[in-house]
C-alpha cells in the first residue's frame, strides 16, 4: 500500500513538473514572440524614417540642378589665414558640381628662383592634398541614398531623437571606421545639418566636416556653410555658399 501511494505521489510530482515546464515554455515563447513583433515594428519605423531622408536628399539634389551659386572658400593653414577665393558653381550633365574660378588669378610668389620653386612645390603639394580631401568628402556630401540604404542593410545605422530633430548615425558609411551624422527636421522633412568624421589614407590622418543647411524661397535646401578640419595638416577650410540664381530654361 505504501509503495502504491509513493508511486502515485511520484507520478503527481512528475505531472506537476511537466505542467510547470509547459507554462514556463509558453511564457518564454510569448516573450520571444513579443520581442520579435516589437523588433519588426521598430524596423518598419526605421525603414520609413530612412525613406523620408532618402527622398528629401534625392528631391533636393534635383532641385539644386536648376541653380548656380557662388562658393567662397577661406583657408587657414597652421593658424595663418590665406586670401579667400570664389568660384561660380553649378551641376554638370553627370550630376557632379562644376566650378569656375572668379576674380583675378593668384599672385606669383616674390623672391629668387629657389624661393619661388619652394613655394610652388608647397602649393602643388597642398593642392594635391586638397584634391584628395575634396574627392573623399564628395562621398559624403550630398548624402547618397544608395549608400544610406547599404548602411541600413548592414546594420550600420542608428537613431538618436533630439526634440523635433532626428539624428541618423551611419558608421562604416564610405570607408571602415568612419561616421556620418545627418540631423533631419521631422516637421519640415528636410536635412538641417550634418557632420562627418573620416580620414585620408591612414586612420591617423583625421578629417572632419560639419555643415549647416538653409532653404531658398522655393523651399530648396542647400549647404549654407561648412567647416573642414584636417588635423594632420593643421588645415581649416571654411566654405560659404550664397547668391543662388536659377539658370535659364527653368
Amino acid at each position: 500500500m505504501t509503495k502504491t501511494l509513493a508511486a502515485g505521489y511520484e507520478k503527481q510530482l512528475v505531472a506537476d513538473a511537466m505542467r510547470s515546464a509547459r507554462k514556463r515554455l509558453l511564457i518564454i515563447g510569448a516573450m520571444v514572440l513579443l520581442a520579435i513583433v516589437k523588433a519588426m515594428a521598430q524596423n518598419s519605423d526605421l525603414q520609413q524614417k530612412l525613406a523620408d531622408v532618402k527622398h528629401a536628399a534625392t528631391e533636393n539634389k534635383q532641385r539644386l540642378q536648376q541653380y548656380q551659386w557662388t562658393e567662397t572658400t577661406q583657408l587657414t593653414l597652421k593658424g595663418d589665414a590665406k586670401p579667400a577665393s570664389e568660384s561660380l558653381c553649378r551641376y554638370g550633365p553627370g550630376g557632379q558640381i562644376q566650378k569656375t574660378a572668379l576674380g583675378p588669378p593668384p599672385q606669383q610668389p616674390s623672391g629668387g628662383r629657389m624661393k619661388q620653386r619652394i613655394i610652388a612645390n608647397k602649393k602643388e603639394e597642398m593642392k594635391e592634398y586638397m584634391d584628395d580631401v575634396k574627392g573623399l568628402l564628395a562621398l559624403y556630401v550630398p548624402p547618397d541614398p544608395q549608400k544610406m540604404q547599404q548602411a541600413y542593410g548592414a546594420g550600420k545605422l542608428s537613431l538618436n531623437p533630439v526634440g523635433g530633430m532626428l539624428n541618423f548615425i551611419f558608421t562604416d558609411y564610405a570607408q571602415p571606421g568612419d561616421r556620418m551624422t545627418i540631423t533631419f527636421d521631422t516637421g519640415a522633412l528636410r536635412i538641417a545639418s550634418f557632420s562627418v568624421n573620416t580620414y585620408i589614407g591612414e586612420a591617423k590622418d583625421v578629417v572632419t566636416l560639419t555643415g549647416q543647411m538653409a532653404s531658398l524661397p522655393d523651399s530648396t535646401n542647400y549647404v549654407q556653410q561648412t567647416t573642414l578640419n584636417a588635423t594632420a595638416k593643421k588645415l581649416v577650410v571654411n566654405t560659404t555658399n550664397s547668391g543662388y540664381q536659377k539658370l535659364g530654361g527653368y
